[in-house]
């Protein structure tokens, strides 16, 4: 303990408030510790936002939904006696009023609506629900032009505006939909006509239980009274699976770039810990000539480190914390819920975590070095010119590293995914210092050449003491992380811009009825010009079963397995559907009679290890059905056509009632005549633009796209960081060669012109791994994290590449540039 005291009165003498030599320390860890804490701690709050208003969100404390029918009741009866039971109808309609028609999403509500919270409905209220009254989102009554006590065509019948809505407070737990809500009730639903035998529509019953009751148990009952009813079931925990799912995939890959930034920052820690230890090197000297040990200086320098690293933590805690509230205001309408500020314990405590073993892992070498060079090399200017034995500073490094590994695996939702993040940054920083050591041997070997600027240039990156290694790591993380950005961000939005708008459709058609197909089509062929018009039977349904596995009895679904969650469309064929490619087995004769069949999507069949022949079980309108898999298929996502999961054999599914979907391709400018001759004709139809959903999927992608940007933008900080550190380490052994230069008569001039050299040559070597690197990573994220094809703009890439090359050359001359003011005479003396 009095060693401890004596090295921390040695060690507070040197330090003060500007942290002089300190401050890359303090910078990188407030850098990276602070976007820790601001992903972790906006998502920890999401989270607690969704589970603090889940009953209001879900609309009840548990919910049953089926589609294509209502319960039946006894089913009825069954949920009563959990609570208190509101009923809703939601399906996809389109608004009318004149010759302007909206694709809009119809809700009906009966009298209880809402169990929790209150739909608020500007200037009016929304008690009286009679049968003609509707009320609208603001942006329908916009595109309409049609407010309060105005008119508009529901199906078969006309109601009036009742107001506008001001909050729907089960907004969010709908999930997506094609167009704003019209909210009637129960009996405005009838009077529509739009349900029929067939229609697509969605019956929702959401239960308001007792205080003290559980909504899981109620879910198992329901389940187990009604195992084949297909009721797919929410609970106020859970009230928006699909939101929180987003939210929490992506904040933990978000939190992975943080904590890639955080490790890329930890070799700028290293390099100025470094330096500051450099530039002491006389008073470690005078503490050893005076009977220091080797212990007392590392403790000595190992508290000034922990000071100014806990200093640096704890500000990017406050940073990180303090922003999520400016985080919240500048996504907008981005993120599903508002959430309100408070501190978030856990985000922060990990925060504060990786940041003091970042500091130790890269802090640990140049500390113990400091403490094992003798004094006489310590005044000859020894110091970070020899390697450390690893014996002494691999359990510290290796130690850490571990920790945090553990650390971070123990905490993610998807280890699997967090382990190949941390690996491919691993082998990134791995290639780039093996890729250091060939570029300083390269250079001792090259041939002197006969020019003097270029050959002391060459000499400087493998002289004694050069800092190639930790100048070709920056300079390769910028680099790198430049490409990554550019072709991550160019190939989504030509995801955007050129795959969905050539390949879709022009207009959805849902509810054709199958008796009036021959009419529809004459109707679309009578003003459009060469019309292209196909057609499927559309219902939906839920998987109940595959091979011996009952999906009620899976804890988790298997990661991928996303067509086991909730209802999914159904539809049959006697041929291969058009975007589908065969890859294992085969289809069924056209005119089949056998055993039911069933074509699979190959990704499903993989995710499940399911074989052909395996049996598949689905409930179907409340019916349990079974079928054979006959072949599975590699389907075209991407072409916003019909691409169902699961393609039936006719006899399979045809006796259900059901109507058809259909899709319309047409000339540019042809859609608005269609619609408008369709809707007088058949007003039950739902005719969807697709240039709207196309405007909604570009919306998501974009906001994706610039999270992951503005993510890897600090990453990109930390690697400018890390190239501030290598120059700053390196700078008193450039300071004595300018000084010599100087001396010998070289100008400033000449002097800048060695180091513009050697970062020109080092930036043209780099930038073939760069971009190796950068397009690898950008790879992997666009078409395997996200799915989408690979398309970047590699003019784009390059000329990010040549603009970051640039950008580190300045930063680093700009570093060289205090050198050139340093006097001859004075700089000497302190050498």
């Amino acid at each position: 303990m009095s060693d401890w005291r004596l090295a921390w009165r040695l060690a507070r003498r040197e330090l003060n408030l500007r942290f002089r030599g300190l401050r890359l320390l303090l910078a990188c860890l407030f850098l990276g510790v602070g976007a820790l804490a601001a992903i972790g701690s906006l998502t920890r709050a999401i989270d607690d936002e969704l589970a603090r208003r889940g009953s209001a969100i879900l609309g009840g404390d548990v919910e049953f939904a089926a589609s294509q029918r209502a319960a039946t009741p006894q089913e009825r009866s069954a949920m009563a006696r959990f609570g208190t039971v509101s009923e809703t109808v939601r399906m996809q309609s389109m608004a009318v009023r004149g010759t302007t028609s909206v694709p809009i999403q119809l809700k009906g509500v009966d009298a209880a609506y809402p169990l929790y919270g209150t739909l608020a409905v500007r200037g009016t209220s929304a008690a009286r629900r009679d049968a003609r009254t509707v009320w609208i989102a603001p942006t329908l009554a916009q595109r309409l032009r049609v407010a309060a006590g105005g008119t508009v065509r529901l199906g078969s019948a006309d109601f009036v505006v009742g107001g506008i809505v001001a909050d729907e407070p089960d907004r969010l737990g709908e999930g997506f939909t094609l167009g704003p809500v019209a909210i009637v009730s129960m009996a405005g639903i009838a009077r529509t006509g739009l349900i029929q035998p067939g229609s697509l529509y969605e019956s929702k019953y959401r239960i308001r239980m007792p205080a003290g009751a559980s909504p899981r148990t109620a879910a198992d009952r329901m389940k187990a009274a009604f195992p084949a009813g297909g009721w797919e079931t929410k609970t106020r925990d859970r009230a928006a699976p699909g939101a929180e799912r987003f939210i929490d995939r992506m904040g933990q890959f978000l939190l992975l770039v943080g904590l890639s930034a955080l490790v890329i920052a930890g070799i700028g820690v290293g390099n100025g810990v470094s330096s500051y230890l450099a530039a002491r090197r006389g008073s470690i000297a005078a503490l050893k000539v005076l009977g220091a040990t080797s212990g007392m200086i590392a403790k000595v320098y190992l508290l000034q480190v922990a000071v100014v690293s806990g200093i640096g933590i704890v500000a990017g805690l406050v940073a990180g914390a303090a922003a999520v509230p400016l985080l919240v205001t500048l996504a907008g309408d981005v993120l599903p819920v508002a959430p309100s500020f408070a501190v978030q314990p856990v985000p922060l405590v990990l925060a504060a975590a990786y940041g003091m073993l970042i500091a130790l892992a890269f802090t640990a070498p140049p500390l113990i070095e400091a403490g094992s060079i003798p004094a006489a090399g310590l005044l000859r200017g020894t110091f970070g010119q020899r390697p450390v034995p690893l014996r002494r500073t691999l359990p510290w490094v290796v130690g850490a590293g571990a920790a945090i590994v553990a650390l971070a695996l123990g905490t993610a939702e998807q280890p699997l995914l967090s382990a190949g993040f941390l690996a491919a940054v691993a082998g990134v920083l791995l290639v780039l210092a093996g890729f250091g050591w060939i570029v300083r041997r390269g250079a001792a070997r090259l041939p002197r050449p006969k020019r003097p600027l270029l050959r002391l240039a060459i000499a400087a990156l493998y002289r004694p003491g050069a800092r190639t290694g930790t100048l070709v790591v920056a300079l390769g993380l910028g680099l790198t992380l430049f490409v990554l950005l550019a072709a991550i961000r160019t190939s989504i939005d030509a995801n955007i811009a050129r795959t969905v708008p050539q390949r879709a459709p022009s207009l959805f058609a849902l509810d054709v009825p199958p008796a009036r197909e021959a009419e529809f089509r004459r109707v679309v062929e009578g003003v459009a010009i060469h019309p292209v018009i196909r057609t499927v039977p559309a219902m939906r349904g839920t998987i109940t079963g595959y091979g011996t596995t009952r999906v009620a009895d899976l804890k988790t679904l298997p990661e991928g397995a996303w067509a086991l969650r909730g209802e999914r469309g159904l539809t049959y064929s006697a041929i291969l559907p058009e975007g589908s490619e065969l890859t294992a087995g085969k289809l069924w004769p056209r005119d089949y009679a056998g055993p039911p069949l069933v074509s699979i999507d190959a990704r499903l069949a993989e995710v499940l290890a399911l074989k052909i022949g395996d049996p598949i079980s689905y409930s179907l309108l409340g019916v349990e059905r079974s079928a054979r898999i006959a072949s599975f298929r590699r389907i075209s996502w991407d072409t916003l056509g019909f691409n169902y999961v699961m393609v039936f054999s006719p006899n399979a599914i045809e006796d259900a009632p059901h109507n058809l979907a259909a899709t319309i391709d047409l000339a540019p400018g042809q859609e608005g005549m269609v619609m408008r001759a369709l809707l007088p004709r058949f007003p039950s139809v739902s005719v969807i633009e697709v240039r709207g959903v196309i405007g909604q999927i570009r919306d998501i992608v974009s906001q994706m796209a610039t999270a992951i940007t503005a993510a890897a933008s600090v990453a990109i900080l930390a690697g400018i960081a890390v190239l501030i550190g290598a120059i700053a380490a390196a700078r008193e052994a450039r300071t004595y060669d300018g000084v010599i230069l100087r001396t010998l008569g070289a100008t400033r001039l000449q002097v800048l012109g060695v180091q513009a050299l050697e970062y020109a040559f080092l930036s043209i070597v780099l930038s073939a791994l760069a971009l190796l690197l950068g397009l690898g990573g950008a790879w992997y994220v666009v078409t395997q994290l996200f799915s989408f094809a690979w398309l970047p703009d590699y003019a784009v890439v390059l000329a990010t590449l040549v603009g970051g090359a640039v950008m580190t050359m300045a930063i680093g001359l700009l570093g060289a540039w205090p050198i050139l003011g340093a006097r001859p005479a004075s700089a000497l003396r302190q050498l």
